[in-house]
């Protein structure tokens, strides 16, 4: 981070300051007293369960400069008084943001982001000193800390936008202020609060609301919303397929071979120039995502040997499709996440595999009422995709059940190997009877569903 006084930061988010001199100098923000060094603002949030507040004095005996304040503090220690602490961090992102004239990247979308987001990164990174989000950091607290991190070295940053609400990408974007923007689908994520797929679809497009003039969209034109916008944009766009449907301006795939659970290859194409790609991690829905890092690459001036590169050198955020081999099994650890989208996208990787396939399946939030019609889908696509042993984990998994029981009884399929837990400690008491040596096994579910034990159960 480049360093601040406290004059800026008080005049940024309109504070008023407190028992300081305002020319003292702050070199880093946190929101965690765990993390507070020598130096440090720290911004105390507050929450429906936590306050940081009551962390204040720890802060200060960490080495904090300064700290802000939506309270009036009985102290003699430094403090910036403001009215929302959480307003006040977004307002100095959004000034910080301000001090540089590089290039940001802005990535959303229902599936498929992060690991957008780190293939991105590995394509620019071939010719720019570039940054981007860490781990699950794309929200109003995770956003303004990865700002944060842009320092005078720093040449672009790759920054991914989640959302649960309308107006969120907005207020992210207000902040980064993004030179390009990246789609990657519009599935069902967090459809109990925005209505339907339409919501969705104007609640990710908000990340144009503060896109720089000149600057660049890149959506998945695979995908039935986004396609929608086509000829109705007013910037640059490159629209991603794997069909060769939208003409030179575009980029397209072909030649699309899968490798099992070692990835996927295919040829990216741009106008008349072409170039093969082995991506290292297994679906074809990383065709799409290594197509936008492609647009992207080419957008800020790379070659294609560059942008092949990156692609075939990224390193995935963890537990994103990250394979592990014991001396018993294969295991597919996608516990990072999941959504309907991404969890068919799951299954398909896992349908290609030569050994007898399993998958660990479980619930995902914020599905709303459509929850149990999309979990029902994804049991019965399980079936259709003839899993050999599907597992469902969960209370709102029972309808995951019920959909792969159905479609294997009305494909004459037996339903002796497929199995219902409420909880993973359930499913713990039978694993040794249900799991064979050899098993190729899909493990995926929303985070909260904190299927990490089931991936350490196996393990051991």
């Amino acid at each position: 981070m480049k360093a601040l006084s406290v004059k800026e930061v008080f005049t940024a988010v309109k504070g008023k300051l407190l028992n300081s001199d305002e020319n003292k100098m702050i070199f880093n923000v946190s929101t965690d007293t765990r993390n507070i060094a020598e130096g440090d603002l720290f911004i105390p949030l507050k929450g429906d369960n936590f306050d940081g507040h009551k962390f204040i004095e720890s802060a200060f005996d960490k080495g904090a400069v300064c700290v802000l304040s939506q309270i009036l503090l009985d102290t003699s220690k430094p403090y910036i008084l403001v009215d929302d602490t959480k307003k006040a961090l977004a307002d100095l992102a959004e000034y910080y943001r301000g001090l540089f004239d590089i290039p940001v990247v802005a990535i959303t979308g229902s599936a498929g982001k992060t690991t957008t987001k780190d293939i991105v990164y590995s394509v620019l990174k071939q010719k720019y000193n570039t940054i981007k989000t860490e781990g699950n950091f794309n929200n109003e607290i995770g956003v303004p800390l990865t700002i944060f991190r842009i320092d005078e070295t720093t040449e672009v940053a790759v920054i991914e936008m989640g959302m649960n609400h309308f107006n969120e990408i907005h207020r992210l974007c207000k902040m980064g202020r993004p030179n390009a923007v990246i789609i990657t689908n519009i599935g069902y994520s967090h459809i109990e609060n925005l209505g339907n797929r339409e919501g969705i679809l104007k609640a990710k497009c908000e990340i144009f609301d503060f896109l720089e003039e000149g600057g660049i969209k890149i959506l998945n034109g695979d995908d039935d919303m986004l396609s929608t916008l086509r000829n109705k944009e007013t910037n640059t766009c490159f629209y991603t397929t794997m069909t060769d449907i939208y003409g030179s301006e575009d980029f397209y795939a072909d030649e699309i071979k899968e490798n099992g659970i070692d990835g996927i290859s295919c040829q990216i194409h741009k106008g008349s120039e072409k170039f093969y790609v082995n991506i290292q991690i297994p679906g074809k829905h990383m065709v799409l995502n290594a197509l936008s890092a492609a647009a992207a690459g080419y957008y800020f001036g790379l070659d294609f040997n560059q942008i092949k590169k990156g692609i075939e050198s990224f390193e995935p955020t963890k537990m994103r499709m990250d394979i592990i081999k014991t001396d018993k099994y294969t295991i597919i650890n996608d516990v990072y996440n999941a959504n309907p989208v991404s969890m068919k996208a799951g299954i398909d990787v896992l349908s290609n595999a030569n050994l007898r396939k399993v998958c660990i399946i479980g619930d995902m939030f914020e599905l709303g009422d459509f929850a149990p019609k999309l979990h029902f889908e994804v049991g019965e696509y399980a079936a259709k995709k003839h899993i050999d042993v599907i597992i469902c984990i969960g209370e709102i998994s029972l309808n995951m059940y019920n959909g792969a029981l159905k479609q294997a009884e009305l494909a004459k399929m037996s339903t002796e190997n497929i199995f219902y837990f409420k909880s993973q400690e359930e499913f713990f008491e039978k694993i040794d009877n249900i799991l064979k040596k050899g098993d190729i096994i899909l493990i995926k579910a929303s985070r909260g569903m904190k299927f990490e034990k089931t991936i350490e159960k196996i393990k051991r």
